[in-house]
């Protein structure tokens, strides 16, 4: 393993390689760990292609849905710059999209997956689809919505980056990558975050990896969620047939899908969640107001998948995860092998990156691989790293 880890932290490069000694790895990966606005992890190691190069200090890799929870910290940035408001219908800023009945829809319901516009199936015909920005966003503005609108949440997996970063894009006049630039990586003075890669970057980015094996149980879950009414929002937002033959290519750096196709270091991702997470580590204003801040990160959706609020144990349960997200405003909950982290907010991506802060433990995590396998939702891999980074955290605070 190569980079630096603070003693204190040896858990979390400790199972750093206890998951890449298994004989199920393939790739590489790094993770970067703060600690109240410390660097104590940033450490890398395995290769970055199939012709077994090793992996950098500033190899980036696609992070897929962890890319969401950067998108979002734009949109906060222009919400304290008075240019966004969570409570404005999104038509506002993008006439288009008051049609099909969708004039009520708000940015609070973008960034909380509650308008009813998770279907990506019946808008791309084919992964190439998703690389086109214009024809996807003007799909997405004829479209009407699955259900009441803010009556439940499903997951957006890929129609939120089209939604939120049109919005973007509507009101700063830049494609999102150049908001991205703008708005945190040029404040952060931090590298190695891109959405859509330009091509003078992309030989810094690592090669998607495919596991066979992971992919074909993929596949058997994909075919059996088709035929199970109750998964089929899950279907309908995750699901394009083709999506891998192209995600595991360069083409999918050739468009911007702000919903999944973010190439980030770890260490750019950690230092973007510290910022927020433990403003006062830093000098200077911080990324986020306090006030944003503390909207952005608090829990927002408490109905059941039914709309009701009563459903018991489905309280909360997202109707395409099956699971209660502890939606904020582009965040979800963050959980370790050790249980949920209440304060903390981020996102984790398929493949098994992630990254989070937290404001209680002082902490922001964030872990990039190249591995292409797992749930859509990522593996145990984040949260066994999170877990040996919140149990370090806790020794040396005590």
């Amino acid at each position: 393993m190569e980079g630096f880890v603070h003693p204190d932290f040896a858990p979390v490069t400790e199972k750093v390689q206890a998951i890449m000694a298994k004989k199920s790895a393939r790739g590489g990966m790094a993770v970067a760990v703060y600690h109240h606005g410390e660097l104590v992890v940033d450490a890398w190691t395995g290769v970055r292609n199939a012709a077994g190069d090793p992996w950098l200090r500033d190899t980036m890799s696609m992070s897929f849905s962890t890319t969401k929870g950067v998108v979002a910290t734009i949109v906060q940035r222009l919400v304290d710059q008075g240019l966004l408001d969570y409570d404005v219908p999104v038509a506002t800023y993008w006439p288009e999209f008051a049609s099909a009945g969708k004039d009520t829809i708000t940015l609070r319901h973008l960034l909380t997956h509650q308008a009813g516009l998770h279907d990506v199936r019946s808008i791309a015909d084919s992964a190439e689809d998703l690389i086109n920005w214009e024809h996807m966003t003007k799909l997405l503005a004829e479209a009407g919505p699955k259900w009441d609108i803010g009556t439940r949440s499903a997951y957006h997996a890929l129609t939120y980056g089209y939604l939120v970063g049109e919005v973007i894009r509507r009101v700063t006049g830049l494609t999102v990558n150049e908001a991205l630039q703008r708005e945190i990586v040029e404040p952060l003075g931090v590298s190695g975050m891109y959405i859509g890669a330009p091509a003078a970057v992309r030989g810094d980015i690592a090669e998607q990896l495919v596991d066979p094996k992971a992919v074909t149980r993929l596949f058997k879950m994909t075919k059996t969620l088709a035929k199970a009414k109750s998964f089929q929002p899950m279907y309908q937002a995750l699901v394009v047939d083709d999506m891998l033959d192209v995600a595991t290519t360069e083409r999918i750096h050739d468009g911007e899908i702000p919903a999944a196709n973010g190439v980030f270091t770890a260490r750019s991702l950690a230092r973007m969640y510290a910022a927020l997470a433990t403003p006062e580590d830093f000098d200077g204003p911080p990324l986020v107001s306090a006030d944003t801040l503390r909207e952005a990160t608090r829990i927002q959706t408490t109905l059941g998948a039914n709309g009701d609020g009563r459903s018991g144990e489905k309280v909360g349960r997202d109707a395409g995860v099956g699971f209660n997200m502890r939606w904020r405003l582009g965040y979800h909950l963050v959980g370790t092998t050790k249980g949920v982290l209440p304060q903390a907010f981020g996102h984790f991506g398929f493949g098994g990156s992630g990254a989070w802060g937290d404001p209680e433990s002082g902490l922001a995590v964030a872990m990039i691989l190249n591995q292409v396998g797992g749930t859509p939702f990522g593996d145990t891999k984040m949260l066994r790293i999170g877990a040996g980074a919140v149990r370090s955290a806790e020794r040396r605070s005590s």
